[in-house]
């Protein structure tokens, strides 16, 4: 099983907002992003969302088995869109050393790092009871 949960507010870059913005690069970034997105072609969920004047892409899935592109995707909205940041939770109980484990991969300036989730792991038996023994 592999369950995934994430956000990402896309940002061109990370400068604080002193109207410098360049709103037609940004425009041009978010019709990358959502062209990667029907290239995925996911039944899962993959929405990116103006709201507020800024774009936002959220991701949720839960395939029998892990799936790189999601990742792929997330790390390819950071090359994008440098400024970004996220969130991307995850269990995959077939990664060896991290079965037992939500891991969240973040994204700050585009760049990720993955780190285990310390509110939802263990797995077991955080979020569910050890197995009958």
């Amino acid at each position: 099983m592999f369950e995934y949960h994430g956000w990402i507010n896309v940002l061109e870059s990370a400068d604080a907002d002193d109207g410098s913005h360049d709103d037609a690069r940004l425009r041009l970034i978010v019709e990358r992003i959502d062209e990667r997105i029907r290239e995925l072609d996911s039944p899962y969920l993959v929405d990116l969302r103006w709201m507020n004047a800024g774009a936002f892409v959220h991701l949720g899935g839960c395939p029998n088995h892990r799936d790189d592109s999601i990742v792929a995707f997330f790390r390819e909205v950071g090359q994008l869109a440098p400024g970004s940041y996220g969130l991307l939770h995850v269990r995959d109980d077939e990664e060896p050393d991290r079965e037992n484990e939500v891991t969240v991969i973040r994204m700050v300036r585009g760049r990720l790092s993955t780190h285990t989730e310390p509110l939802l792991s263990p797995c077991i038996p955080v979020l569910e009871d050890p197995y009958p023994g």
